[in-house]
């Protein structure tokens, strides 16, 4: 193999019949080591790291997943999506993928290892925001949120207090303790802070799932990290309510930016899907306008909560019989 091409793999996601797995082809070797150091500026020159990429574009790659392979080419930003229907029933659970970047004579020059999580179908499954939801991120700014990003680490990253608690509690209601309720976290942050943002959950202890994150961005585009219009976070959320018509669904945001907006117009479209919206009131100066939203949400007889911390939405979860 060509060690100098690598292949990230992220957490993908499906049922027998819709698999989906995203990941990227970089012309190097990623450099996502962390080292967890208090000092800014280790963790100032990390972050940088993860900026400075080369991208493969256009690069030809191959799917392994049990017995079957498929082929697809990546984008120009060495991007790639495999979508595919599976040979044999996939059992419920996390099950491994491989994917490797190919070269003409369809020789190996890299190759990355992930999984893909099918869950049981009687599941409730959860989509949460990240950013000032789960995380502590000052989104709404963009000052504080890149001093956020350039002076911690994932071990030093705030999550708000009892969120984890809230979400280990979802994970295991109403299921075994084998076989959680499956989370999908959609951020607009960009794919190039998968690593961290899985390390930081990991550390915090909320429970694993599949990240849908934003377009990657070289260094000169740092500073609008975590950027995006809210079409795409829109988008990247139906698809997971695509690939699983049969589930119900709970929503988790915030009010610092679209979120009430975009679950609002999902409830809208997908009202029989979705059990339940989470909002956490991080802007008070918004607060009015997500519960005209929230109330738009329960006219559709979906649950819906504006919350100012954790402890209240956990109560809430109580009485609704989400949390047992």
């Amino acid at each position: 193999m060509n060690k100098s091409v690598s292949v990230k793999v992220y957490h993908g996601y499906g049922h027998t019949h819709n698999l989906v797995v995203y990941g990227h082809v970089f012309k190097h070797k990623a450099k996502t080591k962390q080292i967890y150091s208090n000092n800014i500026l280790v963790n100032i020159i990390y972050l940088l790291k993860l900026f400075i990429l080369k991208p493969y574009a256009f690069a030809d790659v191959r799917l392994r997943f049990f017995n079957q392979i498929i082929s697809n080419t990546a984008e120009a930003d060495g991007f790639f999506k495999f979508e595919w229907e599976a040979e044999n029933d996939i059992p419920a659970g996390w099950h491994d993928v491989m994917v490797e970047a190919i070269d003409q004579d369809g020789s190996v020059l890299g190759n990355g290892e992930g999984k893909i999580y099918v869950p049981h179908i009687t599941q409730y499954a959860f989509i949460s925001d990240v950013d000032d939801t789960v995380m502590i991120s000052h989104s709404a700014t963009i000052g504080r949120r890149l001093r956020e990003l350039f002076i911690k680490n994932p071990h030093t990253r705030k999550t708000f207090p009892a969120a984890a608690s809230h979400y280990q509690q979802l994970a295991l209601s109403h299921t075994d303790s084998n076989q959680p309720n499956p989370f999908f976290y959609v951020s607009s942050s960009e794919w190039n802070l998968y690593d961290y943002l899985v390390e930081t959950f990991k550390f915090n202890k909320l429970p694993d799932g599949a990240f849908l994150l934003n377009t990657l961005k070289r260094w000169k585009d740092l500073i609008k990290t975590g950027k995006t219009g809210h079409e795409g976070k829109l988008l990247r959320v139906m698809r997971i309510l695509d690939a699983f018509p049969n589930q119900k669904f709970v929503f988790f945001g915030d009010n610092s930016q679209h979120d009430p907006q975009i679950y609002a117009s999902i409830v809208e479209k997908y009202p029989k899907n979705i059990e339940a919206v989470y909002i956490r009131n991080i802007r008070p100066e918004k607060e009015a306008e997500a519960l005209e939203l929230l109330r738009k949400i329960e006219g559709k007889n979906v649950r819906a909560c504006l919350f100012n911390n954790s402890e209240e939405a956990i109560e809430h979860s109580k009485s609704i019989g989400l949390i047992q």
